[in-house]
């Protein structure tokens, strides 16, 4: 596109998501498509749309992992796969008192969102207790703090157990298009991970669902995935960087640059004007000195570790929310009316691993 093209194109999307309609699969790939000269354009016109909606604050989301490794499933971009051959640390189930303990460590250093995780295909009824057990402890603890939880594929009634225990939301990602999506995980479909996300909306849990970017996808393969979850209108849009772990067929897969990043965040916003969406993995090894500037599209952001990897410190994200000059949101904050949950019925990577043990006091 000339300057002069984006401009205009820029406002034609802006106007549209500023008043919540639709921005179309050609515009959505226009923004991707943008040169670097016109990077500031484009996280500005972003960044006028996410205050339109979220004003200045930052969500703040932590993860518990819950166990870690010998997942069944050969999702090419993961860690935690069966065939991986990734040095990070393996164990089975932590216990309910020291992941509420995590809980409450990130919960006092300003998270607002704790998301219990456990890599598998899909929980077993005694695995959903266990995590069920969790929650309520959490809640027990802060009742004000919203709990996610992200455990694969759900089979019919579980969604609904989690919603008994206490738990806001389900987590569980698209991660590419339906069409590339055989080129990453040929054990589950596509298909599967839809009808996971619709079980999780229809039991009463806020569906937050999400995507993986630079595993060797095209544009295209981005802007479909933002389509497909805007059909089923998730309240929080993660979006991962990959992180390329040696002993994983992307192991040697970097191709993301911050500038690809900031436009993919943009892209994001402009699908999802008033929709969280979310810095997640991979964050600070893609964007890089550029962290700050992915807040004005943005309006959430992982806090500190991710599940197999190190992130930066909790201090040091602290720091880029108020040195961008934006204000962490609080506990007792409400959601933006529109968007609120719905009521539950009932250059490489270092190879760092971790334990949640581990880094209970380093927030």
């Amino acid at each position: 596109m000339t300057s002069q093209t984006c401009d205009e194109v820029l406002l034609a999307i802006e106007a549209q998501a500023v008043c919540r309609d639709r921005v179309d699969r050609d515009n959505l790939l226009a923004v991707l498509a943008s040169g670097d000269d016109d990077l500031l354009d484009v996280i500005a016109a972003a960044g006028r749309v996410r205050r339109k909606f979220f004003g200045r604050r930052v969500k703040l989301n932590d993860l518990v992992n819950m166990k870690s490794g010998m997942c069944p499933e050969n999702c090419g971009y993961c860690s935690q796969r069966l065939a991986s051959s990734a040095e990070i640390l393996k164990y089975s189930w932590i216990d309910t008192d020291e992941a509420a303990q995590h809980a409450q460590c990130a919960i006092n250093a300003g998270a607002k969102r704790i998301c219990l995780v456990a890599a598998g295909r899909g929980p077993a009824d005694r695995d959903l207790e266990r995590v069920a057990e969790t929650v309520a402890a959490i809640k027990d603890s802060a009742p004000a703090a919203q709990v996610c939880v992200c455990l694969g594929l759900l089979k019919r009634g579980q969604a609904e157990r989690l919603g008994q225990a206490g738990a806001d939301a389900y987590d569980h990602n698209l991660n590419t298009s339906a069409e590339d999506y055989a080129q990453i995980c040929s054990t589950h479909t596509f298909d599967d991970r839809t009808a996971t996300v619709t079980a999780a909306k229809t039991a009463g849990l806020s569906p937050y669902s999400g995507a993986v970017v630079g595993m060797g996808e095209f544009d295209a393969d981005i802007v479909d995935v933002a389509l497909a979850l805007r059909e089923l209108q998730p309240d929080s849009v993660p979006v991962n960087f990959l992180i390329p772990f040696q002993g994983t067929p992307l192991g040697e897969h970097w191709e993301l640059t911050p500038q690809r990043c900031l436009r993919i965040l943009a892209m994001f916003r402009f699908a999802f004007p008033n929709v969280e969406v979310r810095i997640a993995g991979g964050r600070e090894i893609h964007l890089r000195t550029l962290q700050p500037l992915a807040l004005h599209p943005a309006n959430s952001m992982v806090l500190g570790d991710y599940l197999t990897s190190q992130g930066q410190s909790g201090d040091a994200d602290r720091a880029i929310v108020a040195d961008a000059g934006f204000v962490i949101e609080g506990l007792d904050e409400p959601n933006p009316a529109d968007r609120a949950p719905r009521p539950s019925p009932g250059a490489p990577m270092r190879r760092w691993h971790h334990h949640p043990r581990q880094y209970l006091n380093r927030r």
